[in-house]
């Protein structure tokens, strides 16, 4: 059964599903936020589209990423109460009208507004994307509740490591290939005091994931709570002024997270002993920029610091 172009009342071809962009969204209510789609409603979907927004999931049973992106949908058409409507297409019963719509692949997520295609996006994409890409187009629901990515973050800042890993585990199961998911996943590790599952986590990333800023960042991180000297050597140093008691305290207070410290006090080895240790304090620094990453505030000002002092 041919789909009829709501806005030109000719034949859907693929051209006029992908081509020619509709009109922008104008929102809207509806009794009912997500449905099924087949042969016998999808003309009156399109027709629905004139007044409503209709987001269109292309899907399959043996597609897993469509699997974990259907409740992130399903989850946000409930909390945009009605703004869009998410329509959901089984591709394997609907051949037809996938072939019609231009659907190669799935997940296939497409927005339909006034009978034409708004916009488009392939692949299972974490939900902090999905909100930014709905962003474009619909003002978000006033009481939208916090994304998983960012509850996992406040935790996290909050001092909650448990509550962080296990945001982000069930984050990486839903997004398996989105990368740095499983890199905050060994972050959070770290701080619970897991050093090792951590560390394997970086490790099974691909090279090109492994040895990028953020990943070398949690590495060093591992590493600084691996060097920093324990409760009973901090006591044996109490007393001490020299260079080297300074960089062990400067160490702990790196792995303690106490960053700002930290750097302090290694700048002030610095000043005070640039030859110590074949010049470790300013290496560990940049270690810890590297730990922090580029645009952490600590690391800009810090970065000028070391500057004004090696320049």
């Amino acid at each position: 059964m041919p789909i009829v172009d709501p806005r030109t009342g000719e034949p859907l071809t693929d051209d006029s599903a992908t081509g020619e962009q509709g009109a922008a969204p104008t929102g809207g209510q509806a009794a009912e936020v997500i449905i099924d789609v087949d042969t016998s409603n999808i003309q009156q979907l399109l027709e629905t589209s004139m007044q409503v927004p209709v987001l269109l999931e292309c899907w399959a049973p043996w597609c897993e990423p469509c699997k974990n992106l259907m409740p992130v949908l399903e989850k946000l058409a409930r909390e945009y109460q009605g703004t869009f409507i998410l329509a959901k297409l089984n591709i394997d019963e609907n051949q037809e009208i996938a072939a019609q719509l231009g659907v190669r692949s799935v997940p296939d997520v497409k927005l339909i507004s006034q009978g034409g295609l708004v916009d488009h996006f392939q692949g299972a994409l974490p939900e902090k994307q999905i909100r930014e890409w709905l962003g474009r187009y619909f003002p978000a629901p006033e009481d939208a509740p916090a994304s998983p990515e960012e509850q996992a973050a406040e935790a996290l800042a909050a001092g909650d490591a448990a509550t962080a890993r296990s945001l982000y585990e069930q984050l990486v199961q839903q997004n398996p290939q989105h990368y740095p998911y499983q890199v905050e996943l060994a972050r959070a590790l770290v701080a619970e005091g897991k050093p090792e599952d951590a560390r394997g986590v970086l490790d099974n990333l691909p090279p090109e994931e492994r040895d990028a800023a953020p990943a070398r960042g949690v590495r060093a991180s591992i590493e600084f709570g691996e060097e920093a000297p324990s409760a009973e050597e901090l006591a044996a140093l109490t007393g001490r002024d020299d260079s080297e008691a300074r960089f062990k305290r400067a160490l702990r207070q790196v792995a303690d997270g106490d960053y700002e410290a930290g750097l302090e006090s290694l700048l002030g080895v610095m000043k005070a002993d640039r030859a110590y240790g074949d010049d470790a304090a300013r290496k560990t620094l940049l270690r810890v920029f590297d730990a922090l990453g580029a645009d952490h505030p600590l690391t800009v000002a810090y970065r000028r610091k070391l500057f004004a002092l090696l320049y």
